[in-house]
């Protein structure tokens, strides 16, 4: 909760103030990468543990990563879900361990090496051969939202720091972040996954 509140906290300091939000590199400094991505568009799945229990609804994007940096790359994720209601969710949490497993049998046959994001291995190794495919999960949203963004960190090394204007020489460290963009149609109860809309993406300082 606290991580949550510092966010929002973050993202108001820089929606309000003076200063613009930095952008990513157009062209990036020597030593800095950023890895090549494909996504799949955000789905949800419904799950019921037992057949007395209440079904619980999830969202979740796959992406496959492919590392042509030229070197072995450290993959350290932060993805983060938040909607138009201003909340904001972290990837896995309150996400029990079936609901991977009932994704990885519905995908098997696009992706046979489906991977969760908790447990995929801190370095990238190069080339095609050594892509992967992970699947990102997060619980429930409220009801009301209609706007959904995914945050996913940790595919380039790029960052920047941003001084707060607190007086107290305190900064923020922002990472090169893929921002991918989705509105909801209907209401949440009807919903269904061709009621999501990709609306679009792009890097942020984040």
């Amino acid at each position: 909760m606290k991580s949550i509140l510092f966010t929002m906290v973050v993202l108001s300091i820089l929606a309000t103030s003076a200063f613009s939000a930095p952008e990513p590199a157009i062209i990036q400094n020597a030593g800095q990468w950023t890895a090549d991505i494909k996504f799949e568009p955000l789905r949800q799945l419904v799950y019921q543990p037992t057949e007395t229990a209440k079904p619980r609804r999830f969202w979740y994007s796959i992406i496959t990563i492919e590392n042509r940096t030229g070197q072995d790359i450290g993959f350290f994720p932060k993805c983060d879900l938040m909607t138009d209601t201003f909340q904001i969710l972290p990837a896995g949490k309150l996400v029990p361990k079936e609901v991977f497993s009932r994704l990885k049998q519905r995908h098997k046959r696009k992706y046979p090496l489906l991977q969760y994001l908790p447990k995929v291995k801190s370095q990238i190794l190069q080339g095609e051969d050594n892509a992967i495919d992970v699947a990102i999960v997060w619980s429930d949203i409220k009801p009301e939202a209609k706007e959904v963004k995914l945050y996913i960190a940790g595919l380039s090394n790029e960052t920047t720091a941003v001084d707060l204007p607190n007086g107290k020489n305190a900064a923020i460290y922002l990472r090169k972040t893929l921002e991918l963009k989705f509105h909801l149609k209907g209401e949440s109860v009807w919903r269904t996954d061709s009621d999501i809309q990709f609306k679009g993406k792009r890097w942020v300082m984040r």
